[in-house]
C-alpha cells in the first residue's frame, strides 16, 4: 500500500539536459516510475536515443532539441506544452579555474545556464503547473539539479559554487511561494557522479584521488543514486519536502 506512493503514472514529466549524464539517467528512471516524458537537449540524435529508449517502456516521450541559455527558444517550447507534473531542472555545466584566472566569457557561459536558464525554466515551468484547476489536489514537483559545492566550497570551483549556492537559495525561495499550491520544490545535491563530464576530469589522477579521498564512502555516485533521488521527490511519497535538498555525497560534507 504504501509502496504505491512512488508511482508516477498519468504524471507528464520534463528533463532539460536529457541527452546524456544525468539527464537521460533521470528521464529512463521517470518513465520506469509511470511518468510520460517532454525531453529537451540541442542535440538531436542525443534526445532519439533516450526517446527510444522511453517508448520501449511503454511510455509516451516527446523530445524537442532547445538550446535553454536562448530565452525565446525556451518560451516557444514551453507555450506548446499543456500540461507538466514534474520538472527536473537539471542542464548546466562547470569549467573549472582558479579563481584569479577565470575568463569573463566562462564566468558568463556557467552563470547563463547553471543559473539564468534555470530560473526560466523554472518559471515557465511553474506557470503550466498553476494552470491546473485540481493542482492543489494533485500536486507538482520542480527538482532543481544542485551539486555538494552548493553547500561548500572547492578549489577552481568558485563560479560553480556560486551557482549552485544560487540554485540552493532559489530553490527555498519558490519552495515556499510555490506551497500553497503543492508544487514542491528540492534540489538533489550529488557529488562527482559517474558521468562523461566527471569521467574527463578523473583523468586527471592526482584530482581523482583527492576527490575520493574527500568522501567518506571512497567511491563517486553514480547516475543511478541520482535518478531514484529524483523518483522520490517527484513522487507522493515524499509529499512533505519542500524548499530543501537530499545531499547524495557519500558523506562529503558532512567532515
Amino acid at each position: 500500500m504504501y509502496l504505491q506512493n512512488f508511482s508516477l503514472k498519468n504524471k507528464t514529466a520534463l528533463v532539460t539536459g536529457a541527452g546524456k549524464g544525468l539527464g537521460k539517467a533521470c528521464a529512463i528512471a521517470l518513465a520506469e516510475a509511470g511518468a510520460n516524458l517532454i525531453i529537451l537537449s540541442r542535440t538531436k540524435t542525443d534526445l532519439t536515443k533516450v526517446e527510444k529508449q522511453i517508448i520501449k517502456l511503454n511510455r509516451k516521450c516527446r523530445s524537442i532539441v532547445c538550446d535553454v541559455t536562448n530565452y525565446e527558444d525556451v518560451k516557444k517550447t514551453f507555450s506548446s506544452i499543456s500540461k507538466l507534473d514534474i520538472l527536473v531542472n537539471n542542464a548546466g555545466t562547470n569549467r573549472p579555474e582558479y579563481f584569479t584566472k577565470i575568463k569573463k566569457k566562462d564566468m558568463d557561459d556557467v552563470v547563463d545556464l547553471n543559473i539564468k536558464a534555470a530560473f526560466h525554466i523554472a518559471q515557465l515551468a511553474s506557470k503550466i503547473m498553476l494552470r491546473s484547476k485540481n493542482r492543489k489536489k494533485v500536486g507538482a514537483s520542480i527538482i532543481n539539479m544542485s551539486s555538494q559545492l552548493g553547500k561548500v566550497g572547492a578549489p577552481r570551483r568558485s563560479v560553480y559554487n556560486m551557482t549552485k549556492f544560487g540554485i540552493e537559495g532559489l530553490t527555498k525561495g519558490m519552495g515556499v511561494e510555490l506551497a500553497k499550491r503543492n508544487i514542491r520544490v528540492n534540489t538533489v545535491a550529488p557529488t562527482f557522479v559517474e558521468t562523461p563530464m566527471v569521467k574527463k576530469f578523473f583523468k586527471n589522477k592526482k584530482f581523482k584521488r583527492l576527490a575520493l579521498g574527500n568522501i567518506p564512502l571512497g567511491k563517486p555516485a553514480t547516475e543511478s543514486d541520482v535518478a531514484t533521488t529524483v523518483c522520490f521527490l517527484a513522487s507522493s511519497a515524499s509529499s512533505m519536502i519542500t524548499g530543501t535538498s537530499i545531499i547524495i555525497d557519500g558523506g562529503w560534507t558532512a567532515q
